[in-house]
């Protein structure tokens, strides 16, 4: 097979690929991640660069019309033929994701520590310093039979067993100690030597948080629990596509998708992990146990097991709960035999990641009636308290991640993530995170967008706009828009206005019409009113930034009153760092699943009626919102 040279511009980088590559694989080979949501089939447009140079093969693909003016091609679809420069422009390309600090302290907000009280300090995994008694002539036990016998003296450690590697090293380890050794124990029952040596450092955890669309890590000292390092990035797999149907079919249709999607998310980790160690000074082998919360598709992938059967009736997954698995064997950056635990599922749609949330929130220890809600790009939802728990999920696709949206973009540096419009001047005040100059438009900041412009009569409770008053509110090629910020001075057309599309407002109509649906089944399953929800947790990292008040305004939220809400910030990862940080939580966690009743909406016959009733600002029946009625 012919390899051909592939020069990606401005960057300047190089690789070689096969004949017959297509420029999407080419550019991640590169180490440039392009846009793809609909998994390098062709009909998104996203992936767009230009050719500058070289011979390559056009097949049949989509690109906006405004791109494909100005020379740009669908890499998905763009084969290697000859050796290339290719311009791959900033606006194809997956930004860079910065982990958002939670509302910390702020009103309404649970923080870690306030998580942390419910459960003391004992980690899954313990570093315990041993003393041994030499052997002598009368004293002839193996050496086996002295370390654990040291264990139960200095550590209260019955019972424990030891990993076949562990035991072909006892022997030198001892010995070349002194009799003074480091013993790594794995619990919760029994416990097992997963590692004896001389000394070792392995005092250090990881928490691993595998979203559909991003992936965030924790790095925690297991001795006193404090959080040493926070991550995150967009999860590499999307290159394969920004939804967890489109990755399924690859890693089940196409020869090798699956290993190609497990080693994404393991390079994602790896980036991650790599990058907290040597901020700390540490290695690899500091890293002493791994806990991994995701939905069940994403734990799947993880792991390399088969997802074919979860998008198939009647949505079978391999497994709910999941082996413990040493880190080498899934190439993970840690000590090679440190234990890596997936929180269990509870069927292919609801994972360790409402799991985690249910955990993090102690909703199954609540008196009153709690509902969670984990707003991402696959939607979660969970209702009860001590005595019952309820769940299901909603595909609410990722636009409130700013994927499918046409100036989206996630909660990073430059997302726009408050509006406010006059509705006489159509002026608009925004605000930014971190106060850069706005780039683009995250979740939080549609729900804000859509409310201020229903207030102002630009669109309709359909989403239809209404008015065409330029400059900010004018028809563009790809139909009706509003400007929010522009690109270029303080007016005037620019391809770098920050818009809101007719076609956006329908993606988020419809993204708040499955979650509202979901909370509705729920309630009617469980005989319950929207009133009789206590609490409302509201999770993801959209949770972060959103307006209660707008999110009720558009029929995403329940009309309750804002002291209801509690906003939990990244709950997956918070259930993945007790796990990490007490045994007991672990067991929960496991408990947890078992109680959860699971609610298939597609073989709910009410759901299809809620959702087309959801799809108006704020619902079909005003009567369940009398505050925006009023």
């Amino acid at each position: 097979m012919k390899l051909y040279r592939v020069r990606f511009l401005p960057d300047n980088l190089t690789v070689r690929v096969e004949d017959g590559t297509d420029l999407l694989r080419a550019a991640a080979q590169a180490g440039i991640e392009l846009r793809s949501h609909c998994g390098g089939e062709g009909t998104c447009g996203r992936c767009a660069v230009a050719v500058k140079s070289g011979a390559a093969e056009l097949l049949p693909g989509f690109v906006p019309r405004a791109l494909k003016g100005q020379g740009l091609v669908p890499a998905c679809r763009t084969l290697v033929r000859g050796d290339l420069d290719v311009e791959a422009p900033q606006s194809s390309r997956v930004e860079l994701h910065q982990v958002l600090l939670d509302r910390g302290g702020g009103p309404g907000a649970l923080s870690e520590s306030a998580i942390s009280r419910r459960y003391r300090l004992d980690p899954v995994v313990r570093k315990v310093e041993l003393q041994l008694e030499p052997p002598s002539l009368t004293d002839s036990r193996s050496d086996l039979a002295r370390l654990l016998a040291a264990l139960k003296a200095a550590a209260g450690v019955e019972g424990a067993t030891i990993e076949l590697d562990a035991l072909r090293r006892l022997p030198r380890a001892l010995r070349d100690g002194g009799w003074r050794a480091t013993a790594l124990v794995f619990g919760p029952r029994p416990p097992r030597v997963i590692d004896v040596a001389p000394s070792l450092k392995a005092s250090y955890g990881l928490a691993v948080d595998i979203g559909t669309t991003t992936v965030v890590t924790l790095l925690l000292d297991l001795e006193t629990g404090a959080t040493i390092d926070r991550r995150g990035t967009y999860n590499r797999q999307a290159r394969f596509g920004d939804n967890v149907i489109t990755r399924i079919i690859h890693a089940g249709e196409t020869p090798g998708g699956l290993d190609e999607l497990r080693q994404a998310v393991v390079d994602t980790i790896n980036g991650l992990v790599r990058q907290g160690l040597e901020s700390r000074s540490l290695g690899a082998s500091d890293v002493g146990a791994v806990v991994v919360a995701g939905n069940t598709t994403m734990t799947h992938l993880f792991l390399g097991l088969p997802p074919d059967h979860i998008r198939l009736e009647p949505y079978i997954p391999v497994a709910a709960t999941f082996p413990v698995v040493p880190a080498g064997q899934l190439g993970l950056i840690a000590h090679e035999r440190a234990p890596v635990l997936c929180l269990p599922a509870v069927a292919s749609y609801v994972g360790g990641d409402i799991v985690a949330g249910a955990l993090a929130t102690g909703i199954g220890e609540a008196k009153g009636v709690e509902l969670l809600i984990d707003i991402g790009t696959n939607g979660e939802l969970l209702l009860g308290n001590r005595e019952w728990l309820m769940t299901c999920a909603c595909s609410a696709g990722p636009c409130f991640e700013g994927v499918g949206i046409t100036s989206g973009m996630r909660a990073s540096p430059g997302a726009i993530n408050r509006v406010d419009i006059e509705p006489q001047t159509l002026e608009v005040r925004l605000s930014t995170v971190g106060g850069a100059p706005p780039a683009g438009i995250c979740g939080s900041g549609l729900v804000d967008a859509l409310a201020k412009m229903r207030r102002a009569g630009i669109i309709d409770r359909a989403g239809t706009f209404q008015l065409d008053r330029p400059p900010r509110c004018r028809v563009a090629e790809d139909g009706p828009e509003f400007v929010l910020a522009w690109g270029e001075g303080e007016s005037g057309p620019s391809r770098h206005d920050v818009v809101v599309r007719e076609s956006d407002v329908k993606n988020v109509l419809r993204a708040k019409a499955a979650m509202f649906a979901g909370v509705r089944v729920l309630l009617r399953a469980a005989n319950l009113a929207m009133k009789d929800i206590e609490r409302v947790w509201i999770a993801g990292a959209f949770g972060n930034y959103i307006n209660v008040p707008d999110a009720v305004r558009i029929g995403l939220l329940p009309d309750l009153e804002p002291e209801r809400y509690t906003f939990v910030g990244n709950a997956s990862i918070k259930g993945a760092r007790l796990g990490l940080l007490s045994r007991r939580a672990l067991e929960d966690a496991a408990v947890l699943a078992r109680r959860m009743t699971y609610l298939e909406l597609s073989a709910e016959t009410t759901f299809m009626d809620e959702f087309m009733s959801g799809i108006f600002l704020p619902h079909t029946d005003l009567s369940l919102f009398p505050s925006v009625r009023d």
